[in-house]
Parts: structure tokens; C-alpha cells; sequence
């Protein structure tokens, strides 16, 4: 049994390096900034976004895609809701729901992968209110106003392995995201349907096996 693991880790590196060789699942989690554009360029603020994505390598050139990106206080809401157990803070959330996929351009024997991409997109810009018992118990907030909408989004991305397992890689993307989205007034957006854009870029980790 020894022997058949050692065998296994050496055969690592050299499956890496087989130029037909792919890993086909892949996490990532990252963090960047989110920037809105389109009708609501003047109304909300750039402001930091977390991503997390699930990509299914089907072939070694394209890979499926689902997603989500947040954005954090966009809107720069700071309202309160006066609850049974105090003021409670309001903020707002930006998400970003991608489904999607890529086309994948493998270098140096799948260490660099370049990427493009698109698909699908569903948008929602959300109040919360903070919640101060985790989440044991939730409070809920009927004063929370909400706006969705259904887009498309577009992707550039590399990443490039920092094993030679290529099981971790480090990378950057881009999502250019539009839609027509409508619903209440949150912040300085009316209460009528806008065509907003955002570019969500992040630096990214990824596990793949």
C-alpha cells in the first residue's frame, strides 16, 4: 500500500505536465471591487465585492460556470428599523447570480489558463437588517426594500497554478454585467425600472481536482 501511494504522489506532477491532461473541478473565492455604470452610474458608489464560483470543466477548451458576486453598501443605505429589541441597522447588498460558461486557452501544459466567456445573469439589490442574535433566530424587516432583475454578463479571466499538482491556482477576473432591473427605491435609485451595468473584478484562489 506504501509503495502504490508513493507511486501516485511522483505520477502528480507528470500527469500535470501531460499537455492533454485537465483538472475538471474547480472552486474559487475571491475579492475586488464592484463598479456601477449604465443608468445608475451617478446614483450608487464602487464598493467592495466577494465572489464565489463552481466551474465544471466538461473539455479541456470549455468549462460551465455558476456563481455568485456580492457587492457590499453600494447604495450607502444607514437607515434602522425599530424592532422589539432596539434600533437595528439597515444596509444594503448587491448580488449577482452568473450561469453561464468559457472558452479556456491552456499555456505551458495547463499551468496558465486563459479565459472568456458569458451566459446568463440574475441581479438583486437588497436591504438587510442586522441581525443580532446570528442566526439562532432571525428578525425580519418589513421596511427592507428590494430591485431585481434578468441580464447577461460577460467574463475575462487567467490564472495560473502555484503547485505542481496544479491543484491551487491564483487569478484575476472581470464580469461585465447588464440588465433592466426594477422594483422599490433603495438609496438615490427610484422606484422605476433602470438598465444598470457593473464591472466586478476580483483576485481570486482556486481549488481544482
Amino acid at each position: 500500500m506504501k509503495i502504490v501511494t508513493a507511486a501516485a504522489l511522483l505520477a502528480l506532477p507528470l500527469l500535470a505536465q501531460s499537455p492533454d491532461w485537465y483538472r475538471k473541478h474547480y472552486f474559487s473565492v475571491g475579492g475586488g471591487a464592484g463598479l456601477p455604470g449604465g443608468d445608475i452610474k451617478p446614483l450608487l458608489d464602487p464598493s467592495p465585492a466577494f465572489r464565489f464560483n463552481y466551474g465544471y470543466r466538461f473539455h479541456r477548451y470549455f468549462q460551465a460556470d455558476a456563481g455568485i458576486d456580492t457587492v457590499f453598501y453600494a447604495a450607502r443605505v444607514r437607515d434602522f428599523y425599530e424592532s422589539d429589541f432596539g434600533d437595528l441597522r439597515i444596509k444594503d447588498y448587491q448580488f449577482f447570480v452568473p450561469m453561464g460558461g468559457r472558452a479556456i486557452v491552456p499555456l505551458m501544459r495547463n499551468r496558465v489558463l486563459l479565459s472568456a466567456g458569458g451566459g446568463g445573469a440574475y441581479m438583486r439589490y437588497q436591504e438587510r437588517v442586522r441581525q443580532p442574535f446570528g442566526d439562532n433566530f432571525r428578525i425580519d424587516c418589513p421596511v427592507c426594500r428590494a430591485r431585481d432583475g434578468w441580464g447577461y454578463y460577460g467574463l475575462v479571466g487567467a490564472s495560473v497554478a502555484i503547485d505542481r499538482a496544479q491543484m491551487i491556482r491564483l487569478g484575476f477576473s472581470t464580469r461585465v454585467y447588464r440588465a433592466d432591473v426594477a422594483g422599490q427605491s433603495i438609496g438615490a435609485v427610484p422606484a422605476i425600472q433602470t438598465r444598470d451595468s457593473w464591472t466586478n473584478s476580483a483576485i481570486e484562489v482556486t481549488f481544482s481536482f
